[in-house]
C-alpha cells in the first residue's frame, strides 16, 4: 500500500492502469484502494507543483516562526486551526525547538505579507511573537528540484 501512496505523491497524474502495472495489482482492486484512501482522508488531494518564477505572476512567500501560548485542553491545535483559516496561509506546522509553529504564507507583495503579520497574525490573543523570513529562491519543494540557471550572472549588468 505504501508503494501506491509513494507513487501518487511523486506523480499524481499516473492513471489507475499505470499504477496497477507498477504495483503488480489488479486495476479494480487498486481503484478501490485509492477510493478508500480518499474516503478515509489518507489522500487529501492532488496538486500540480508550479514554478511560479517562470510565469508573470507576482508573489512573495514567507516562513513565519510563531511562539504561542497553548490553550488549556486544546494545546496548540486550536491556535493552529485559527491560523490555518486565513487564505494567505499555505501551511502550518507544529515544531520542536525555540518556536512553536512554522507558518508558510503567500502574498502579492512584501507589504501584503507585512500587513498579514502585523495586523492579523501577531494580534491573535495567544500569539506571543513572530519572526518572518522571506523566501528568495526555491531550489527544491515537495521533493522536486527546481531548475537553477547554470551561469553565474552576478556582476553582469
Amino acid at each position: 500500500m505504501d508503494k501506491i501512496l509513494n507513487l501518487l505523491e511523486q506523480n499524481a497524474t499516473y492513471t489507475v492502469e499505470q499504477l496497477a502495472a507498477m504495483c503488480d495489482r489488479d486495476e479494480d482492486e487498486l481503484r478501490a484502494t485509492i477510493d478508500k484512501y480518499e474516503k478515509d482522508g489518507v489522500i487529501l488531494g492532488y496538486q500540480a507543483l508550479v514554478d511560479w518564477d517562470k510565469t508573470d505572476r507576482e508573489y512573495v512567500s514567507a516562513f513565519i516562526e510563531v511562539k504561542i501560548t497553548p490553550k488549556h485542553d486544546f494545546g496548540y491545535d486550536k491556535v493552529a486551526r485559527t491560523i490555518s483559516q486565513y487564505p494567505e496561509v499555505q501551511s502550518v506546522y507544529l515544531m520542536s525547538g525555540v518556536f512553536d509553529l512554522a507558518v508558510l504564507i503567500e502574498g502579492k507583495t512584501l507589504r501584503e505579507v507585512a500587513y498579514f503579520v502585523t495586523h492579523k497574525l501577531s494580534t491573535l490573543e495567544d500569539v506571543m511573537s513572530c519572526s518572518t523570513h522571506f523566501v528568495l529562491r526555491k531550489y527544491k519543494d515537495k521533493g522536486v528540484e527546481y531548475r537553477v540557471p547554470d551561469a553565474d550572472i552576478r556582476g553582469e549588468l
